[in-house]
This record gives C-alpha cells, structure tokens and sequence, in this order.
C-alpha cells in the first residue's frame, strides 16, 4: 500500500492513469483527466459493477437518464431548499474552508464537524483559537450557506432564459423513471433500477487527488421493496458492497463499515463503507434506506401517482427505497492506493509493482520480442491475442527494463517471444506477482490465460 499522496498523484501522471485537467492552462482546480491507463482500469471497476448489480441479479434493470432535469425535480428531492454546506473563510487570505471537514480535520478526527450545529462549529472555532492553515491568522468569518448546485440557464435570448442543474447526484433519474421502467418490464415488487452517470457538485474545498471533485461518475443502484422488507435489504447491501469491493482485489483490512451520527431527513438507516486512504478514511460506497421519501415527493410535486399496484394483493402503496451507490472514481483511487507496493529484490533492487487483480488490470498481456529481431513474429502474436485479451506491446530497452514498466502498470502476465520461439513454437510467460517464467506453446496461451483469469473472475 502507497505511504502519500503525492507519491500516487507523480506515479498516476507518469504512467498514463490520471492528469491534470486542462493542464497545459495551468489547470483547473480538482479536475483530473483519465490516461489510458486509468481509462482502461475506471471502465473494468464499471463492466465489474454491471456484472455484479445487474447481469447477476434478478429484476435488476440499467438506465442512462439525462443529466439536465425538470427544476421541479430538485424542489421535489429537497435539493434547492437544503443541499448547502457549511463555508467559513480566511479574512486575511480569502482562503475558503468547508467548516465542517476543516473542523473533522484540524482536530485530528476527534471532533466529527458534521455533526455540529453551524452555531457550534463558529464555537469551536473561536474557543480553541483555530489558526488558518495557509496564512496562519486567526480571522474567520461566520459560518454560511454554500449551494452545491451547479446553475445553467435555458433558452435563446435573455428574456426566454430559465435556471436548470446540473445534477448533484444519479438517484433522481431513477426515482422519476421508477413507473415507466416497472411498465415496459413489467416488474414485480422488489426490484431494482442501476445507472453509471456523470454528477456535479460546486464543492468548497475539493482536494486530496481524485477524491474530492467538482465533477465525478456515480454508481448508483436503488431496490424498490416493501415497507417491512426495507432494513433487511438494508443490511443486504451492506455486506453485498463490501464483498464487492474484496472481490476487486482491496485489501478487507484497509474497509470499515461507518454507520451515520446525523441521518439526512430522509433515511431510516445509513452506513458508508470507507476505505483507509493514505489520507485517512474516506467513503467510497453508502448505503441508505430511504423510506418512501423520494417518490413520495415526487408524487406531491408533479401531481402523478407513484403508487404500485400489487398483482396479487391489488394493494397499492409508495415503495421503500434502500440505496447502494458507489464512487469509480474513489474506487480507482483506493485500488491504486492499495495495489500500489514497493519490493525489495534478492540483488539489492527495489521494484515498483502494482498488483491489481487481473480481472480489472488495464492490460491482461504485455506481448515483448526478446530483440527487435523477434519483432514481427510478436506482433502477429500481439494481434492475435489482442481479439480476447487487452494486451500491450514493447520492444524498446532491455527484457529487464519492460518487465519493470509491465509491473509498474500492473499487468499480470507478460509473453516473451526469443530466438527458439520460430524454430520450436514456444514462448516464456512470465508472472506479475511472483516473477517466475515457464515456457509454453503458442497455441496454448489463450487457453492457458483464460484458465488463469477463472479465479479473479468477478
């Protein structure tokens, strides 16, 4: 596991998994591009989602709504009237802070600022003397309300111009699609609508790499069920996110399940599963019951019945919700924060490996020729491979050197093409994790690979 940050922020930049957003501008502040690398490994932790929440479950259904929605829709979730953090700022600097983490934070986590009224947190500030950690002065404004709401506007000239959202979250699309997906399914109750999607949120001190940003993807996957049934789907997905995070390779130790001191206005119940950043703990999944808020609402604003017709009770009610939603963009930084590891080798060497699980490693196979005499013979290989297998090709510097740059970037199996390999037909494989190389047909690698990638299978 990786000690800092900034060590993952200079190896993710220098092999191809994130970048600066706009970088040659000079950047703008906690956006990050994903290299191809990082692409590859984000897209593999979606397929695997899809795979686990969808494919493998029943009357689970996926939906890609739209990220501009009716305004209505935010009145409706509760959104334009108390989606705010808590802002102070530095009067000296201008430096901005969200009170509520930049109290969790100066106080080494032994004050929980979520927790505290905003009344409170402007006391804790003042009686323990907090100094800015940028200018050092102690000269804070009042604690105020910051919308997280990113505003748009519609229409063709000034005066036909309304105010639209961006959306702060997936969740809505599905609760106001919930009639028309149990329609055109026609699904009984309990069921479940999942969709990856692109959210926004105007964050007052984004940071700490990919974790905190203005603009991320969101896995989200709601279970509409029957009041009574609600807390044991609760507890159901708890253990199901869990497992699914340990099934993607991260470490059980490094999770801990964190169950909510404040409870949003909606939820009976909620837990966030929180991964140990070199940071410290940070959320990367949250499960909440969310009663019959949602639709319940929805009903009240739009005028449009959300109620379920019961084909075998003719008993109609509003359904529970239990949430289970999954941050990629977290999941990518906690898998790198947790794949990452440095060896000490047997002649004095270190090297860098990242010991991804194969089933979300970017490359399966890294195909190299010995010399650049083996170099089409390899690429003909590499072509071939590359119609089941995403796989990379190398052929400058020495074996020694690939074999590092393929540990770097967490490909388990590289495949060596040498002098014998025309003459008799073999290869060497050789294995990520525990380096060791045996020879192998060509004719078997596919077969070879696929039977080795069955027990990573997610």
């Amino acid at each position: 596991m990786i000690k800092d940050m900034q060590t993952l922020m200079v190896f993710c930049k220098s092999r191809g998994f994130l970048y600066q957003g706009s970088e040659i501008y000079g950047g703008l502040a906690n956006t990050w591009d994903y290299g191809p690398l990082g692409c590859r490994l984000k897209n593999n932790i979606k397929d695997a989602w899809r795979k686990r929440y969808i494919q493998e479950r029943d009357n689970s259904y996926e939906i890609d709504a739209a990220i501009l929605m009716h305004p209505k829709t935010w009145e409706a979730s509760g959104h334009l009237a108390s989606f705010y953090d808590p802002k102070v700022d530095c009067k000296e600097c201008k430096t901005r802070f969200r009170a509520d983490n930049f109290i969790t934070d100066i106080s080494n986590g032994e004050v929980n600022g979520d927790a505290l009224s905003y009344e409170q947190m402007e006391e804790y500030i003042e009686k323990n003397n907090v100094k800015c950690p940028v200018c050092g002065a102690h000269n804070f404004t009042s604690v105020r309300k910051f919308s997280q709401m990113f505003e748009t506007y519609r229409g063709t000239t000034d005066e036909d111009k309304s105010v639209i959202y961006l959306r702060p979250e997936n969740a809505q699309g599905e609760y106001v699609n919930f009639l028309n997906v149990q329609r055109t399914t026609r699904a009984k109750v309990p069921f479940s609508i999942g969709q990856i999607g692109k959210a926004f949120r105007n964050e007052i001190t984004p940071g700490n790499f990919n974790f905190r940003t203005i603009e991320f993807e969101q896995m989200e996957f709601q279970t509409f069920c029957k009041k009574g049934t609600d807390s044991e789907f609760y507890n159901y997905f708890k253990d199901f996110a869990k497992k699914f995070f340990i099934d993607l390779g991260i470490q059980e130790e490094n999770l801990r399940y964190h169950d909510h001191e404040k409870l949003a206005h909606y939820a009976k119940e909620a837990c966030d599963i929180e991964y140990k950043f070199p940071f410290g703990w940070g959320e990367i999944n949250g499960t909440h019951n969310r009663t019959d808020y949602d639709l319940s609402r929805h009903q009240e604003v739009s005028g449009k019945s959300m109620e379920y017709l019961d084909p075998e009770t003719n008993e109609k009610y509003i359904p529970y919700i239990v949430e289970s939603t999954i941050g990629p963009d977290r999941v990518v930084l906690a898998i790198l924060s947790d794949a990452y590891n440095e060896e000490n080798l047997d002649n004095d060497e270190t090297r860098i490996v990242l010991k991804l699980s194969p089933a979300i490693a970017p490359y399966k196979i890294a195909v190299l020729p010995l010399t650049k005499k083996q170099a089409e013979q390899a690429k003909n290989l590499y072509k071939e491979l590359s119609y089941d297998f995403m796989c990379s090709y190398d052929e400058a510097g020495s074996i020694g050197k690939r074999y590092r740059r393929q540990d770097e970037i967490g490909t388990p199996y590289c495949i060596t093409v040498d002098f014998d390999t025309e003459n008799d037909n073999t290869v060497t494989i050789r294995d990520r994790d525990t380096m060791k190389q045996e020879r192998i047909n060509i004719k078997d690698i596919k077969e070879i690979i696929t039977k080795r990638m069955e027990q990573y299978k997610i």
